[in-house]
């Protein structure tokens, strides 16, 4: 009886121990939008040279995306600004490629869940641009310290 217990008690506790590995999973953030989120910072710093490595990361973690989740067409429009971003030292240049790619990384966002926690549309009616973010708080990538707190919550996802 007491072996009969034991295997039991031990199955258990491997599956209670395997529902929290998968519950604290799913409260990460996906590498995708942890190298967004760098690059967005990156560009509300005016740091072209931040901005060009975290768009580097950005297409690396877009190689991990699920082929089932994400079509080819949508991952090639997500990397394509990316890569121009990676490859210049243009900050002008980086946030016009950033406007579209924020469009597409919202795109991507309403059909595949990329985080937990609230992702924020915000929008710059100034640029007429929007960019995502992991805070209420507005800090526009368009403009840096010219226009910081310019822009507005749009959607909550």
């Amino acid at each position: 009886m007491k072996k009969i217990f034991f295997i039991v008690a031990l199955f258990v506790t491997a599956f209670v121990q395997q529902s929290f590995a998968q519950d604290s999973t799913k409260t990460q953030t996906s590498p995708l939008l942890t190298s967004y989120y760098a690059l967005k910072d990156a560009l509300v710093s005016s740091n072209p040279n931040v901005a060009a490595s975290s768009a580097a990361e950005f297409v690396k973690a877009s190689d991990a995306l699920d082929k089932e989740m994400v079509t080819p067409e949508n991952r090639s429009a997500i990397v394509n600004d990316a890569i121009a971003i990676s490859q210049s030292k243009d900050l002008k240049l980086q946030r016009e490629k950033f406007a579209t790619l924020s469009g597409n990384v919202f795109a991507l966002a309403k059909k595949v869940k990329l985080s937990a926690e609230p992702v924020y549309q915000q929008y710059c009616p100034m640029k007429k641009a929007s960019w995502l973010s992991n805070n209420k708080a507005i800090k526009n990538p368009y403009y840096g310290n010219a226009m910081l707190t310019c822009g507005s919550v749009k959607e909550t996802l």
